[in-house]
């Protein structure tokens, strides 16, 4: 079966960097457009950034353009999102996500997706 799984969440200060992963297996990962998401608590889930089946176009919610970079090894089946500059409001459950590439959905919208991960934690302490 499809599954998505993150890894690389963690507590860090104002200012810190983190890096997340998210490895795919049971799909065939060049089909698939992948995402970020995250949920800060009491809150819906937020469109971070997006990648296409090719790496070739990215895409960043204004909330994290310039901050964060989103790539992807289609070798090894991964997404990586690369934060910096990370503030308080960047706290969150991240979860990366898989839509079909052919699919016409928008890709900020997370009912456009078909598989999620199970989501990492990300905590910016001030």
């Amino acid at each position: 079966q499809v599954q998505l799984v993150e890894s690389g969440g963690g507590l860090v200060q104002t200012g810190g960097s983190l890096r997340l992963s998210c490895a795919a297996s049971g799909l065939t990962f060049m089909t698939y457009d992948m995402a970020w998401f995250r949920q800060a608590p009491g809150l819906e889930r937020e469109f971070v950034g997006n990648i296409i089946w090719s790496g070739g176009i990215v895409h960043y919610a204004d909330s994290v353009k310039g901050r964060f970079t989103i790539s992807r090894d289609n070798a090894k089946n991964t997404v990586t999102l690369q934060m910096s500059s990370l503030k308080v409001e960047d706290t969150a459950v991240y979860y990366c996500a898989a839509k079909n590439r052919w699919s016409e959905d928008v890709r900020d919208m997370p009912n456009s997706y078909n598989y999620w991960g199970q989501g990492t934690q990300v905590t910016v302490s001030s």
